[in-house]
């Protein structure tokens, strides 16, 4: 390039990197303070609505009032209903009707018949709760196959369950009463004396335990088997490969899986011997002898409609109703903090 000579500016090259962003505070002045302005609620958010919300709570009371209505009139009604009458001397054949606190109560801490009707309810679930559980799960580790013979055998075992408590206590009636089909049988094969399954003080209410215990064992059986199937079979393999037998299999991989369907179960099953009435009506009547065989429940209606002490039949419904949902929440949740553990 010669000296003097004009230079021509080439072209110019755009930068693409940005410029840098300038802000500027948008502020609003309140007087002698300055207030910032609140940013814009983002696209994206949100907003709750009335409308919204009273659709919503139509919907819900369209679907839902009609369940509602039947559980409040046929549920919490009677139960303030009955709580009520517990404090009254309620006599529909000796009016008037007064009000006495809780006399009925403290009449009943002294009530033997009701005190020996609740220890036998107590028995009575203790013994269904564990034999129920314990024969419902080796029963459905049984019949944890493949196959048209298990599924037979699951439709067998959970017939009982749908059967009504007054039919089962008529079949067992007729096979365990002091001329059935048991005792014929024993006397054919030489035993001279069989036991009175029903007739003898010391026998008849663990009969009774066994007879509900029977009907409920299909209702185990469905849910053990259904906790069964649901354990990975990936943990039963990896057990294996550790070394583990089927015990130990059992015992870590398989118990631990159950604990929802334990749950299930023995909830099921306290609320089951805690409100025995129907076996004890049909086959004791109570007996043999003063009150072997009674239960709350059964004491409530012979109270209620034979004696027509409704205030006082009153008081036991409130009773067991309390132990019922007492027990019940308390297992329920020992049994939950066990899945928890688990």
């Amino acid at each position: 390039m010669g000296q003097g000579q004009a230079v021509t500016p080439g072209p110019r090259v755009r930068s693409r990197i940005p410029p840098p962003v300038r802000f500027r505070a948008r502020d609003t002045t309140i007087g002698k303070g300055v207030a910032v302005k609140p940013h814009p609620e983002p696209p994206g958010a949100r907003r709750i609505r009335p409308a919204a919300v009273l659709r919503g709570i139509g919907t819900f009371t369209l679907f839902g009032a009609p369940g509602i209505i039947l559980y409040t009139v046929f549920v919490l009604v009677p139960a303030a209903m009955t709580v009520y009458y517990s404090l009254t001397n309620n006599n529909p054949f000796n009016p008037p009707t007064r009000f006495v606190g809780l006399q009925n109560y403290v009449q009943l801490a002294r009530d033997d018949d009701f005190l020996r009707a609740l220890r036998n309810t107590a028995l009575v679930t203790v013994i269904v709760t564990f034999a129920a559980n314990a024969g419902g799960l080796l029963i459905a580790q049984l019949l944890d196959r493949r196959g048209w013979l298990y599924n037979a055998l699951r439709g067998v075992f959970f017939t009982p369950v749908i059967l009504s408590s007054v039919v089962v206590s008529v079949i067992w009636q007729s096979i365990l009463s002091d001329d059935g089909l048991l005792n014929s049988t024993l006397r054919g094969l030489g035993v001279a004396h069989p036991p009175g399954w029903f007739s003898d003080p010391g026998l008849a209410l663990y009969t009774l335990a066994w007879i509900i215990t029977w009907q409920m064992l299909g209702f185990c059986v469905v849910v053990y088997l259904a906790g069964l199937q649901g354990v990975p079979t990936e943990l039963h393999e990896a057990a294996s490969i550790d070394g583990a037998d089927g015990i130990a299999r059992f015992r870590h991989v398989t118990w631990p899986m159950l604990a929802p369907a334990v749950t299930i179960n023995t909830v099921m099953l306290l609320i089951t011997g805690f409100k025995v009435y129907d076996q004890v009506q049909v086959i004791t009547n109570g007996g043999p002898g003063n009150g072997t065989t009674t239960t709350i429940a059964f004491n409530v209606v012979q109270t209620a409609f034979t004696g027509n002490h409704i205030g006082y039949a009153s008081a036991m419904a409130t009773v067991m109703l309390l132990l019922v949902c007492g027990v019940s929440v308390v297992v329920l949740r020992l049994l939950q903090r066990r899945e928890v553990s688990m």
